[in-house]
């Protein structure tokens, strides 16, 4: 299982020292959460900090857009050039075009389902790519309790990556903690996105490690 934790969570008072011990301490992505305050009711960071971050990071940036007009996003982070960028289905009205633009970067496209949305509406998506991001909370906020629907959505995305795109990785986030990676992980997941549970544990490589399983 890979990890990714979610910057959400850091101190961004000392989000250099954060984002440095999180990568020494294994972590595998780094997630950074950008939200515009229309898509969702919170408002995150910007290029400026991104860039930063993007600086102090040694492993690869893993940027998940909640926000309106994706492409302009895209077009304004793909400089950075993180591993993935993901965009929520709900919000976007051209996803195979929007997809096509995020892999023209150089970058691997990923993208995003709430937790009402199903995945048969990735059908015809799911080959073109890299990976898909189940939330298990409704997005906006740090820090919410685990919706354990997730686990059969899961299970259901597995059995038609394995029909469709075996190379497609399948991403949860949201009250990922010690106590449910078993779960995720016979369910076929293969990243998690974790912020509280890292960022306040008391020793953040023991959080990292006890989620590679």
């Amino acid at each position: 299982m890979k990890v990714a934790p979610s910057i959400l969570s850091a101190d961004f008072g000392n989000l250099q020292r954060d984002i440095e011990e999180i990568c020494n301490s294994g972590c595998d992505l780094v997630h950074v959460d950008v939200m515009d305050g229309h898509f969702v009711p919170n408002l995150t960071i910007g290029p400026v900090v991104i860039s930063a971050i993007a600086k102090a990071a040694t492993k690869p940036l893993d940027i998940h857009l909640m926000v309106e007009n994706n492409s302009f996003f895209v077009d304004l982070f793909a400089p950075l050039k993180p591993e993935y960028i993901s965009f929520h289905i709900e919000e976007e009205k051209h996803p195979h075009r929007l997809i096509q633009k995020i892999r023209s970067y150089g970058i691997k496209p990923a993208i995003v389902l709430n937790p009402n949305s199903r995945p048969e509406e990735l059908e015809y998506l799911l080959e073109f790519l890299d990976m898909v991001l189940l939330m298990s909370v409704n997005p906006g906020f740090g820090g919410q309790s685990f919706i354990d629907t997730v686990i059969p959505k899961a299970k259901k995305l597995d059995a038609m990556r394995n029909e469709i795109n075996q190379n497609c990785l399948i991403e949860v986030d949201g009250g990922v903690s010690d106590k449910n990676i078993h779960l995720l992980k016979d369910a076929g997941v293969d990243v998690v996105v974790a912020g509280s549970y890292v960022f306040k544990h008391e020793n953040r490589q023991t959080a990292i490690e006890s989620l590679q399983i």
